[in-house]
């Protein structure tokens, strides 16, 4: 199981919806609140990139340093259509400094949240977050790529999905009673989750032998499971 940190940073660094919150800029529109861009830097801050007209850049221009205080908010929805499709909610809350000498397009401006702390609330359970064990986690090396992973599970293996109940025995096949439609709805080193829709939707997880490290090793995995579903 990864641990909260790790989902904290997978999340992070995804192509999750985020937004920075500000105080005194409360006003300005969702767009303008969202990053162009977002990494961690070696001591665990938290980097964003922003048009250089940004409300927030002009709030940390003007802000003495580390006095700013801000909150990135991160929303993450399943990629797949599927009942109940937000999967998870991050906080990461610090100061908020300019960073000029980092931005690399022109017109941008790179701005730099020291993380306090952090929290998160996504399929595993709710948990916060030290900004220490933060630094120190990596990103799922599949969280560049597990959108499109997701994707092609569902259109084009999609009765192998369906299949996968029946490594539930009892279980699993009343998961799929009633019609019920398998969607895959979250994929990461350790194994796939599942949701089997219906009136009341139910999760299954399907652990890997062993964590994979890369889309080869992810095949193999995934492989296997398909094999022990077919028999």
């Amino acid at each position: 199981m990864p641990s909260a940190a790790e989902r904290t940073r997978t999340l992070v660094q995804s192509t999750s919806s985020a937004v920075l919150l500000v105080p005194g800029v409360e006003g300005a529109r969702t767009d303008q609140l969202s990053p162009q861009a977002r990494a961690f830097g070696a001591d665990g801050e938290v980097f964003l990139l922003f048009p250089g007209n940004a409300p927030v850049v002009r709030a940390a221009t003007h802000a003495q340093d580390d006095e700013l205080s801000a909150v990135l908010e991160i929303t993450d929805v399943a990629p797949v259509a599927v009942p109940h499709r937000i999967r998870a909610r991050a906080r990461v809350s610090g100061w908020l400094t300019c960073a000029p000498g980092l931005a690399t397009e022109p017109g941008a401006m790179m701005l730099r949240l020291e993380v306090g702390e952090a929290s998160v609330d996504d399929l595993w359970g709710a948990s916060a977050v030290e900004a220490e064990d933060l630094a120190r986690a990596s990103a799922d090396p599949l969280v560049a790529h597990e959108t499109e992973l997701l994707q092609h599970l569902h259109s084009a293996h999609f009765d192998q999905v369906q299949a996968l109940a029946g490594l539930f025995g009892e279980r699993g096949t009343a998961a799929t009673a009633g019609g019920r439609r398998a969607v895959p709805l979250a994929l990461d080193r350790f194994g796939l989750r599942v949701r089997f829709t219906g009136e009341q939707p139910v999760d299954a997880r399907f652990d890997f032998p062993e964590p994979v490290r890369d889309i080869t090793g992810l095949r193999r995995a995934m492989h296997t499971l398909f094999e022990a579903a077919a028999l």
